[in-house]
């Protein structure tokens, strides 16, 4: 039996790798149904970059996933909001956010409704932002050759 009833992640999931797929796999061993929310094109601009996979591909992608129940649209970055719409008792996230003011809050607002939050460790070895910078060497290598 699960530890959870209903968990909850988000991501961009662009340039999907291994990291992606593990914190994928590690939500849905710990609660029953996992939603996982695949953040907007629009959306994406908050981490000042544009996807290289637009949304409808990468929404795709995250659905074929057999660790995802549920797949939702997430157009704003209000987690109390997604709590209130989807009644989650647990959100997991990359370790890289914990401690931070933003996730400090989000750990005090979910305390208060009695939502867990579960941190995993964040993979080092593979990121959508390593494969971003190598894709980039690659074009300007490439632009460099012609």
């Amino acid at each position: 039996m699960n530890k959870y009833k209903i968990g909850y992640t988000t991501g961009v999931y662009d340039l999907f790798h291994i990291g992606h797929l593990n914190i994928l796999k590690k939500s849905k061993g710990l609660c029953e149904h996992l939603i996982v929310g695949v953040t907007t094109d629009e959306l994406v601009k908050y981490k000042n970059k544009k996807a290289v996979i637009p949304f409808t591909e990468r929404k795709e992608i995250i659905e074929s996933i057999r660790f995802v129940d549920e797949v939702v649209v997430q157009s704003n970055m209000d987690k109390m909001s997604a709590w209130h719409e989807l009644q989650f008792d647990v959100i997991f996230v990359g370790s890289d956010w914990k401690g931070t003011s933003k996730w400090n809050k989000f750990e005090e607002d979910f305390k208060e409704v009695g939502v867990d939050i579960v941190y995993f460790d964040y993979t080092k070895s593979t990121s959508s932002t390593k494969l971003r910078e190598v894709l980039e060497k690659i074009r300007n290598y490439d632009v460099t050759k012609k």
